[in-house]
């Protein structure tokens, strides 16, 4: 076994790691991860697996569907690392925006079933917002957060707010908000320096203002989904330190929706700490190379088919 628990971190990946056939290949060769796809299907009362596995694309990548399915892989490949290895137990936890809750389910902050159903409703309040209010992001490429920051100050009007959505690595920053002032400051990103700034496919503008029309919803929902004392630490998106306790887990989570993703932050914190190894549980590997950017001494280990576990051995 390559991993040293006292050194190893799980992360887990949120939207935009989604694609058609996840998790397929595990639920072939583990009963474990198939027995986690068949209890999501009774849960969500929908053959989902098979949207998993056979797609429609476009019906997968709807932000309902897209959530919960990113949520269910990860926690089948978690639990089949739990399974082969249950004396290994990661020094913290850590998931990258809607990744966050597969981490509190990992931890067992939250069970399965309530963390999948207040996936679904997140995936739903999100569309709702995105339809209410319509907005926008872009990746902004080799601009630092300070002069991003000030260029999102100046684009921003009264009902146009943009801001920092997701300070991913050194160099890829994503921002939010309304349309109009996501255009003004890609522009004037640009102007500040940036190598580039590409407006991403989404109409949806989260961790902005723009989500504050469900916010109270959400509140709800994570106020009753149940959430307990966490057994592994996890870093918070919002306050990128250590968490733990119920309470700190809600307000983060609730937080998160109009917060900022800071992702940087939590990977020097937790390689700052000692921490060398990082195992991305679920679909891709867009955080290991995240990772990899923000500290390149890092090993990095994709938990997505039961090849990737083989090469754990």
């Amino acid at each position: 076994m390559k991993l040293d628990a006292k050194t190893t971190v799980f992360v887990f990946p949120g939207q935009g790691s989604q694609a058609v056939g996840m998790g397929c290949e595990l639920a072939s060769a583990y009963d474990v991860a198939r027995k986690t796809f068949e209890e999501a299907d009774s849960i969500l009362h929908s053959p989902f697996s098979k949207l998993m596995w056979e797609g429609p694309e476009s019906e997968l990548n709807d932000t309902i569907n897209t959530q919960p399915a990113l949520f269910v892989h990860s926690m089948a490949s978690f639990r089949v690392f739990s399974h082969l290895y249950p004396d290994l137990k990661p020094a913290a936890l850590a998931g990258h925006s809607l990744g966050e809750l597969s981490a509190l389910a990992a931890a067992e902050a939250l069970s399965f079933e309530s963390g999948l159903r207040l996936v679904r409703k997140r995936g739903e309040l999100m569309k709702k917002a995105g339809e209410m209010n319509p907005g926008g992001m872009a990746a902004i490429l080799n601009l630092d957060i300070p002069s991003l920051e000030k260029v999102c100050a100046e684009a921003s009007r009264a009902g146009e707010p943009v801001q920092v959505a997701n300070d991913n690595c050194p160099g890829q920053v994503v921002i939010s908000g309304a349309k109009a002032a996501v255009e003004r400051a890609m522009e004037g990103a640009k102007a500040a320096g940036a190598k580039r700034a590409i407006p991403l496919a989404v109409s949806i503008a989260a961790h902005s203002k723009l989500m504050d029309s469900i916010q109270g919803e959400w509140n709800e929902a994570v106020n009753n989904a149940g959430i307990t004392d966490a057994k592994i630490q996890i870093i918070g998106n919002v306050v990128a330190k250590s968490i733990q306790s119920a309470a700190d887990l809600r307000l983060d989570i609730q937080s998160q929706l109009q917060s900022r993703v800071r992702w940087t932050e939590t990977i020097q914190l937790l390689t700052g700490q000692g921490i060398t190894s990082f195992v991305e549980a679920g679909t891709g590997n867009v955080l290991l190379g995240l990772i990899r950017r923000i500290n390149p001494s890092t090993m990095g280990y994709p938990l997505s088919n039961p090849s990737d576990f083989v090469m754990l051995e």
